[in-house]
């Protein structure tokens, strides 16, 4: 039995089998490429689903993360540490916001975003107890707890896990009507992806995320962009939305901001949303402990280069243009913005993935026939050209 073989026996004998993974078994991995344990190297073009934005092992994190580990590496909230402060007014200032509130998951940033919304609901806007309720949109992905997936319509994440938390309105995203139907006077927040990732890179119709900000404002409700996936540089800009030149009122951020080395995420808004919270109404014993503020930091530093927002949109243009060429009776749409694509197929995506893994590519299907691409945003154009050549083959061959 090989060694892949014996690891992976393991894993479907000793692990819920929550996942469908690929049939190889990583065991390093550096900047673009990854290796598996029988030494086999793969150009990896899922990042983590974006928490790789930086490359594997990025030298200036690595650093950033070995600086903390040789002082300290948890308090918990009960006390303040150096790099707590810090990180909140940096990330606050690369916002363009007041205030931070770290967590550790992209489901406990958006988890607590629910609450912000409506606490403030009931504190601030004046909406009676019990009565706010928050819209949200169909194909949406947000993470996987019970009162996330009461809202989710996809099937593999709702069913079975009931009953559901309500107070949550669902509409098509990209339809303003329906959203203009569904928002009331007890509407406290507008839940929105910029782009909608798992649903297979779906970017709304353009205006349509400014309408929901006009729509917000008119209601006195609170915009919530779930940047997780589509925020920091992935789609060749620092938000998505500023492609549309929205600034939502609360900015959900995750997966890239620790780097792919610590579990980091936050919310952030202003004052007068995130003031809403006092002592022990909300906490985390990880979120915002100094490890992960020491990683984020760096993330942050990288960021205000602008870099590698200016290679994702350089290198986006290229990546699409590509895609696009890609032979129309096997691919029915491509899909995306920066160096993030959703390539729909007419037949499953799944054996296009497996073909493309042992051409030495690692991608991944969603939705069952789209291929996301998502490299990490280091990549050169070489590379790009080399994966996307591989692309072709797995879908000719």
């Amino acid at each position: 039995m090989t060694t892949t073989n014996r690891l992976r026996a393991l894993s479907d004998a000793h692990s819920a089998h929550n996942y469908h993974p690929l049939p190889v078994v990583i065991a390093h991995a550096e900047g673009l490429w990854v290796t598996d344990v029988e030494g086999r190297r793969y150009l990896d073009m899922l990042a983590a689903y974006s928490a790789i934005n930086f490359g594997h092992r990025n030298p200036r994190l690595i650093a950033a993360a070995q600086r903390q580990l040789e002082r300290v590496t948890l308090v918990s909230r009960a006390f303040d540490h150096d790099q707590f402060g810090p990180f909140c007014a940096e990330l606050a200032r690369l916002a363009g916001k007041d205030m931070v509130l770290p967590m550790n998951s992209g489901a406990e940033a958006v988890e607590t975003a629910l609450k912000t919304a409506r606490k403030w609901g009931y504190e601030v806007k004046g909406v009676p107890a019990d009565q706010a309720n928050i819209v949200a949109f169909e194909g949406n992905f947000h993470g996987r707890t019970t009162t996330i997936v009461s809202f989710s319509t996809d099937p593999v994440a709702h069913y079975s896990y009931g009953p559901y938390t309500p107070g949550f309105r669902v509409v098509p995203y990209g339809d303003v009507a329906a959203l203009r139907r569904a928002v009331d006077a007890f509407t406290v927040g507008v839940l929105v992806e910029p782009i909608q990732g798992e649903a297979g890179v779906i970017v709304p119709p353009r205006g349509f995320l400014a309408a929901v900000r006009e729509l917000c404002t008119e209601a006195n409700a609170l915009m919530i962009a779930d940047e997780i996936q589509s925020g920091l540089g992935r789609t060749g800009t620092t938000f998505a939305l500023e492609h549309e030149k929205v600034i939502p009122d609360v900015y959900l951020l995750g997966k890239a901001l620790g780097g792919g080395i610590v579990p980091l995420s936050a919310v952030v808004a202003d004052q007068d949303v995130l003031g809403v919270f006092r002592p022990g109404q909300h906490g985390s014993t990880f979120g915002g402990n100094p490890l992960a503020c020491a990683v984020g930091r760096e993330v942050i530093a990288i960021l205000e280069t602008g870099e590698f927002q200016d290679r994702s949109r350089t290198l986006g243009e290229h990546l699409h243009k590509r895609l696009g060429d890609l032979p129309p009776r096997t691919v029915k749409q491509v899909r995306g913005r920066g160096l993030w694509a959703g390539v729909e197929l007419h037949a499953k995506a799944r054996p296009v993935s497996e073909r493309l893994m042992e051409l030495g590519v690692l991608a991944k299907e969603t939705q069952d026939n789209t291929l996301r691409l998502a490299p990490p945003l280091m990549i050169g154009q070489d590379e790009l050209d080399w994966a996307l050549d591989q692309l072709e083959r797995a879908l000719t061959g």
